[in-house]
């Protein structure tokens, strides 16, 4: 059920500024992952003093990150930047097993930020792979190429246990040794209509392969990409606040032009607004992806009250109340 919440919000309390109708759509910006993860970083800076590594972004936004570095975060990529006796916080997005395994071995305090329901996927992974018995089910990983949480994910798992999927077309052509015994997982950030295709495909293709026992695209995710569909036929342009490197903020303004906005745009912040980008646009639907704090939105709709005058519409079309408890170390 959609709910809607209308006001008229005049900043400059004048006539002369021209209108634009504002759509926001709810629930939009910080997941539970990822609230979890950013205070992990938090928590363990407050406990143990600055610096606190992080191996990689905490999460793909380059404000949170340029904040949390601003409290005495230090940002790596591999495990060999961190001192001896330095501590270590992993992302949301999951590592590969020999991460851990590394910083045991150098002795290194780590406290992992791993989203729960990623962790759900590393779990379901290594199920399918044990329940193969003597020669193991392959499994098919639906995903994109190279991001953290795939290549966590697949790190899961000996080399050559897992087959990454990227699209339909690839579903199509995947030649597993046997077909038989197979299973298949997905990354959480996807398009919920894209990877329904790519796992009709997969299905039709081989009937007896394994799927999860419960969804493996998080609530987040699809919550958001349904609030974008309810949006996105009234709107002459989308904007989705997030970073270029946010699965979830990519496929969130995919989701905006398949659903009727003539155009979407990908947009990290405000100061990286095309201002010209409005003109002629009556009616603009805003979002911003699972990590990207609600501040940068309402930076963005004060910026706009500046210019016009504005009919802001917010509609939720489902309200959010996960809580994501912190790691055992700082619980």
């Amino acid at each position: 059920m959609i709910s809607n919440q209308s006001v008229v919000r005049d900043v400059n309390q004048t006539n002369t500024l021209p209108r634009l109708k504002v759509l926001l759509a709810g629930p939009r910006g910080f997941c539970a992952g990822v609230d979890r993860a950013i205070r992990v970083v938090e928590e363990a800076l407050r406990r143990y003093g600055a610096p606190v590594y992080v191996r990689h972004e905490i999460v793909h936004n380059r404000t949170v990150v340029e904040e949390l570095e601003a409290k005495g975060a230090i940002f790596v990529e591999e495990l060999d930047e961190v001192p001896a006796d330095g501590q270590v916080v992993f992302s949301a997005h999951g590592v590969p097993k020999t991460v851990p395994a590394e910083a045991e071995r150098r002795n290194l305090l780590y406290l992992d930020a791993t989203c729960p329901l990623v962790s759900k996927v590393h779990r379901e992974a290594e199920r399918h792979y044990a329940e193969g018995g003597p020669e193991s089910r392959h499994i098919l990983m639906i995903g994109h190429a190279g991001h953290p949480e795939v290549v966590g994910t697949m790190g899961q798992l000996p080399i050559g246990a897992v087959t990454l999927v990227n699209d339909a077309g690839e579903a199509r052509r995947v030649l597993p040794a046997d077909p038989n015994r197979l299973a298949f997982i997905t990354q959480t950030t996807l398009s919920v209509d894209d990877t329904a295709e790519i796992v009709a495909i997969l299905r039709e293709r081989f009937p007896l392969i394994e799927g999860p026992k419960r969804e493996d695209i998080c609530y987040a995710t699809t919550n958001r990409q349904e609030a974008v569909k309810a949006i996105a036929p009234g709107c002459d342009l989308v904007i989705v606040i997030g970073s270029p490197n946010s699965s979830n903020s990519q496929r969130l303004r995919e989701v905006a032009e398949r659903s009727g906005a003539p155009r979407a745009l990908l947009v990290p912040r405000l100061r990286d607004l095309d201002w010209s980008v409005l003109d002629g646009v009556n009616t603009l639907g805003i979002t911003a992806g699972a990590s990207a704090p609600e501040a940068l939105v309402q930076e963005m709709v004060t910026a706009l009250g500046r210019r016009y005058q504005l009919e802001i519409e917010e509609r939720t079309v489902k309200l959010e109340d996960v809580i994501f408890k912190l790691p055992a170390p700082l619980g």
